[in-house]
This record gives structure tokens, sequence and C-alpha cells, in this order.
């Protein structure tokens, strides 16, 4: 098997397992026929250019999301941005489909309409509305048959499970509140700049917010503190690093913001319980 590899060393596919160049407008097959000859365990990877949408017609597994396991069931749809690092232990049998569509196409079809980019920037886990589950099997036959506008009707059934999944979380999501919104801006500005993480102040100003009122709002959303909610921002990217990566525990410090290695595993430890070394002894074993 090759694969291409980036710098943190996580395997990057066309497909899992293949690294041919993507052939065709997208690419759709069943659960089974991917996942069975791989003795139903796909270990974690990544697509540079790929997005997929998963679709858990029958059965269950888990699912291992940038370091996050979390279990898989029967009816439920899951979309995978291109770079998300991903895996799946399954049920043998599983029943499903899963679909690949090359970024390229993927920003054709949401351009411009800001409820599907939104799908597709970031995973997204819903149950399977009916107008998404009925196009998977639909869109698998159109693919293998080669029938005459066969590039655009693909494209059509891609469009609508995306339209399909912005419309149910869309009547799922409650109307944003105040502190839900600062904690977004908040969570992206420590993404952008860890080193804001004691800057209460700073991160506040920035946000247009007095340093009380973004407390009050953090503690609202979260139940934490500014701070303490920063320190586990950047605890899980750590230990998406620490899982996923090669870098050393000091580096993977510094890339976060922290100027002494000591202090950062200390931080590490008093969140996780575990050191970085220990957290990350069963991903090398």
């Amino acid at each position: 098997m090759t694969a291409t590899r980036d710098a943190d060393l996580i395997p990057a596919y066309a497909l899992y397992g293949e690294s041919r160049d993507f052939p065709d407008v997208l690419h759709c097959e069943r659960l089974k026929d991917r996942a069975g000859p791989h003795g139903w365990v796909i270990s974690p990877h990544r697509h540079l250019g790929l997005h997929q949408l998963f679709h858990i017609i029958e059965g269950a597994g888990e699912m291992e999301l940038d370091g996050e396991r979390r279990p898989v069931r029967g009816g439920e749809i899951i979309s995978v941005p291109r770079l998300t690092v991903h895996g799946f232990t399954f049920e043998p049998g599983i029943e499903g489909y899963v679909v690949s569509v090359p970024n390229t196409e993927m920003a054709r079809l949401t351009a411009g309409e800001p409820e599907l980019e939104r799908i597709a920037d970031a995973p997204r886990r819903l149950p399977a509305p009916p107008l998404a589950a009925g196009a998977f099997g639909v869109l698998h036959d159109v693919r293998l048959a080669h029938a005459p506008a066969r590039g655009p009707l693909l494209r059509a059934l891609v469009l609508q499970i995306l339209c399909a999944l912005a419309q149910a979380e869309e009547t799922a999501r409650p109307a944003p509140s105040r502190p839900r919104a600062t904690i977004a801006g908040f969570e992206a500005l420590i993404r952008e700049a860890p080193e804001l993480r004691t800057s209460i102040g700073d991160c506040a100003a920035r946000l247009g917010l007095s340093a009380s009122q973004l407390t009050r709002h953090c503690r609202s959303a979260t139940g934490y503190s500014p701070l303490a909610y920063a320190q586990l921002l950047l605890m899980q990217e750590a230990k998406r690093l620490l899982a996923y990566t090669r870098e050393d525990v000091a580096e993977i410090g510094y890339r976060l913001g922290f100027e002494d290695p000591a202090y950062f595993s200390r931080v590490f430890r008093r969140v996780t319980g575990q050191s970085p070394s220990a957290f990350r002894a069963p991903f090398v074993a």
C-alpha cells in the first residue's frame, strides 16, 4: 500500500488505501466494499483533496475524528471535510455508502451559498434527512451506469444531500445567543493566536467586550472561565498533535503558545489527567 504523507506523518490518500489520482467527478461505494477487505477497520487518515459523506444505514461502530472517539449508529450521515483526520471501526456487515467529492467540485457546488459552505467547512454528524438518505443509493447507481448527462446528475445528487443537511442542521439549531456568539469568536481568536490565552483583557478587547463581559458570556455558555476554556481548547489541539504527529512534546508546546515545555506538560496533565508522553503512548505502540 502506498500513501503520501504530510509533514505530520498522517497518511493522506486519494481513496483509502490508494495512491492513484482521483479518476472521476466523484466516487461512491458501499461501506462494506471498502471496509470489509480491511477487516472492517479504516485506520486514521486524511484526504488532501476530498470531502467525504458517509451514510450509515444499518449497523454500528466507532468513529475517530481528530483524536476524539465517538459511536456510530444506523440512520446517521457524517460529513468529513478535506484534511480532517478520521477513521472507523465498523461492525461486520455494516450497511451504508460513502461518497467522495473532490474539493474543486465541492467548492463549485457550495460557492456563494453560506449555508452549504458551512456544511462543507467543518465535520458534521446528523440524523439522516429522508431527502439526503434517498440520494445515496441513487447516486451509487448513477455513477456505475455511465448514462447521458451522468456528470450533471451526480453533481445534482450531491447538491441534494448538502441542501438536505443544511436544512436539517438549521431546523435543529437554536437561535444563537450572545454568549454562544462570543464563544465562537473567542475560539477562533485562541486558534489564531494561542499566546493570548492568558491575556483575557486583550482577548475581550479584540472581541469588542470588557473582560467582565467575556467572563460572564464564557461561564454562561461553557461553565468555564475564559482562561480555563482557552486551556481546554489548546489541550484538545495538543491531543490531536500528540496522537497524529511525531513532533517533540516541547515543539507542540511552543506551537500552542507555551514558552516553557515543563509548564505545558503540567497544564496538559492538569487538564487531561495524563502526561503528554503517557497520552501519546497508545498511538505509537
